[in-house]
């Protein structure tokens, strides 16, 4: 497990990434007749019509849970970065090059022979390390080296921007340490659910049996951990509730922190973080960092050593022997996403060297696959889609001059991020040795800790980037006001050099505008131009958004994702604004392109409107197990591909146009239902 850093970014979509190396991407010039399913009726079926060819030609294998474009396309991006790095472990690089960390590093991941014999020999000493712990006073300390190693125990630190004063970083404290990630595994009472806990139980018991337990000790180690999450999860805040930024922003001084929150001695904590000084501190969830502060302070101490030392097993496990990287694939892979088989090796060391080494990697990947000329569309796609949300803005009925005058000065505000960074993060500080790939993954979660807490009291870098360029993605950050657009997404299906704007404006375009539109969703709304949380809404536009929002809220908690389970319509609320408004704003967009340059319909007689249509579905055609579907409806603030389509469509009155879509059919909405915001 590499550190993951809390960030308010949000992203377009989830990626697991699991698929065929073999299957390239092509830019392709169009709409292929092959992703079609012409049996069906778009009409009652959208999704099936324009995707059902591309799912019956991409199958679910047995080493994926979930296979999409956006899997495609990564896997893609993966055999060619695969290529650059194994060039690069053929040479006999100088010491302390990004080639050698690069090279030494991937072939530390492939030695299997190596980590097979190594056993659990790599983490022996800090297991050691904790069962020697006989002093609570010894837990803050412990605590905080665990959490720059990257093990996660009780709760989280980052430094980010703080929210009401975007220009400047703050330290912040927020909710963790449950294994399962959402505090829901450990509070439902569904029968999936309890089966999903009592599985867990089973996989944590079976990793401390790995690493010398007896069958006895293991079982109560299993226990112990349950209780502790359990606990922990009990205290945290829902998904849905972490979604309100004012409710998850309680700056205070450090003085009061630890007037409030005593049971951890804050000093040692901060100091042996690497926070040595510091003054104040946003802590995000209270009542779950007093609930680890009352743990630390309460709970028998064999209890919490046992909870610390499954903290280590978790996170080491897939960079130790065959036996710990199978059995935790037992469960995070089949048992609670549907997986049936591992990935190969090599992909597994490449997404190892690409979490390690980012921005390294992606300097090689834009050098050798990004054309400037992406680039330089791009920059004009976007310059079209912010003018098209400005006049979307300002024809708005329900919104009043003075909030429409506020959001288009935000609009014009707008950071935009194309390909690559203009400055490269620089990696000499960062040691990869020939001693152990688990000690180097150590390492590297203490080079980026150490990164990411030089920040704190500092203004932001807003050319800081926060995904790598070949992540196949894109992201809105509200408190830098930031759209970005990484190099690995511009490549078809979401951005075809060879095809025309009505492909290109249904798809990346739709991308852009659903970017844009995150500035203005439920969360985004709530921050100004310069990125600070600050009300600019009168009360009654206030009132409005909410009113118009509750449409999407209720539509989408009625669609049934399985018999059995519903969508989650406040989790993703933020995202179907998103797809709503980029929908809108990519259809004016391109309205507005064609005025200067008419489109006819295509060589299969698809009209532009169609062709936009059937790209934007293109972009979500993939398979899911009911295992992944269960996961994902629990966890993610998107909705499933199915319904990005023939969820969102039915509320665009375009579409309805272009399909000819009537009362009776089966998505038909009426106008009086629909949702209609930005």
């Amino acid at each position: 497990m590499r550190t993951r850093f809390y960030l308010p970014i949000v992203a377009l979509a989830l990626v697991t990434v699991a698929c065929d190396s073999k299957k390239e991407v092509k830019q392709q010039g169009g709409i292929q007749l092959a992703n079609l399913d012409t049996t069906a009726n778009p009409r009652e079926d959208f999704y099936q019509y324009a995707c059902g060819g591309w799912m019956k030609a991409h199958p679910l294998t047995s080493e994926y849970s979930s296979y999409g474009t956006f899997n495609e396309l990564a896997e893609n991006n993966r055999t060619q970065i695969k290529t650059l790095i194994e060039g690069l472990a053929a040479q006999q690089a100088q010491p302390g090059t990004v080639a050698q960390k690069i090279g030494d590093l991937y072939k530390m991941a492939m030695d299997s022979a190596r980590l097979n014999a190594d056993g659990v020999a790599p983490i022996k000493a800090e297991l050691d390390q904790i069962e020697a712990l006989n002093d609570r006073a010894q837990l803050s300390g412990m605590v905080a080296s665990m959490r720059r190693n990257g093990f996660g125990p009780f709760f989280g630190i980052y430094v980010g921007a703080d929210e009401m004063n975007s220009s400047m970083n703050i330290a912040v404290a927020y909710q963790g340490g449950f294994s399962l990630g959402e505090r829901e595994y450990y509070l439902d009472n569904d029968e999936h659910t309890k089966d999903i806990r009592a599985k867990y139980e089973t996989h944590v018991a079976n990793m401390f049996k790995l690493a010398g337990s007896t069958e006895e000790q293991a079982k109560q180690a299993a226990a112990d951990v349950m209780k502790v999450e359990t606990s922990l999860a009990k205290s945290a805040k829902s998904a849905v509730d972490l979604r309100d930024p004012y409710a998850n922003y309680n700056k205070m001084p450090v003085a009061q922190l630890k007037k409030d929150i005593p049971g951890i001695d804050w000093d040692v904590y901060f100091t042996t973080l690497g926070l040595k000084d510091l003054q104040e501190i946003n802590v995000a969830q209270v009542d779950a960092v007093k609930e680890a502060a009352a743990l630390i302070t309460k709970e028998d101490l064999n209890v919490l050593k046992h909870y610390l030392q499954w903290k280590v097993l978790d996170a080491a496990a897939n960079y130790l022997s065959d036996a710990f990287v199978e059995e935790q694939f037992d469960f995070y892979g089949k048992t609670l996403s549907g997986k049936q088989e591992m990935q190969p090796r090599w992909k597994r060391a490449v997404s190892t060297v690409d979490g390690v080494l980012g921005e390294a990697v992606g300097q090689m990947y834009t050098e050798k696959y990004f054309p400037a000329a992406a680039k330089e569309r791009m920059v004009k796609l976007v310059a079209n889609l912010q003018k098209a949300l400005g006049e979307r803005i300002q024809g708005l009925q329900w919104m009043s001059e003075e909030t429409k005058a506020k959001a288009l000065e935000k609009l014009a505000a707008f950071h935009v991020k194309i390909g690559y960074p203009d400055k490269w993060r620089d990696y000499s500080a960062l040691e990869i040795k020939n001693d152990s790939y688990w000690a180097n993954i150590v390492r590297s979660n203490n080079f980026d800790y150490d990164y990411m807490l030089a920040k704190a009291g500092k203004p932001v870098d807003k050319e800081e980037w926060l995904m790598t360029p070949q992540t196949v993605n894109a992201y809105y950050n509200p408190t830098t006001n930031e759209i970005c657009f990484p190099a690995g997404i511009l490549q078809y299906p979401f951005f075809d050099m060879n095809a025309d704007d009505a492909c290109n404006y249904g798809a990346i375009g739709v991308v852009i505008g659903h970017e844009m539109t995150h500035g203005f969703d439920d969360q985004g709304r709530q921050y100004d131009k310069d990125g600070n949380l600050k009300d600019w809404w009168t009360e009654e536009d206030a009132k409005n958004f909410k009113e118009r929002s509750q449409v999407l809220v209720d539509y989408f908690n009625n669609i049934k994702v399985l018999p059995d389970l519903s969508a989650n319509g406040q989790l993703t609320l933020g995202e179907n604004i998103a797809d709503h408004g980029g929908l809108q704003v990519a259809y004016l967009a391109l309205q507005k392109a064609m005025a200067e340059n008419p489109l006819g319909n295509d060589a299969n007689g698809f009209t532009p409107a169609q062709r936009f249509f059937l790209s934007y579905a293109n972009v979500w055609a993939g398979n899911n197990r009911e295992e992944f579907i269960r996961l994902v409806t629990k966890s993610d603030p998107h909705s499933l591909g199915r319904w990005r389509v023939n969820g969102a469509l039915p509320h665009i009155a375009a579409w309805y146009e272009a399909f000819g879509v009537q009362e009776g059919d089966s998505l038909y909405i009426p106008v009086e239902q629909r949702a209609s915001i930005w």
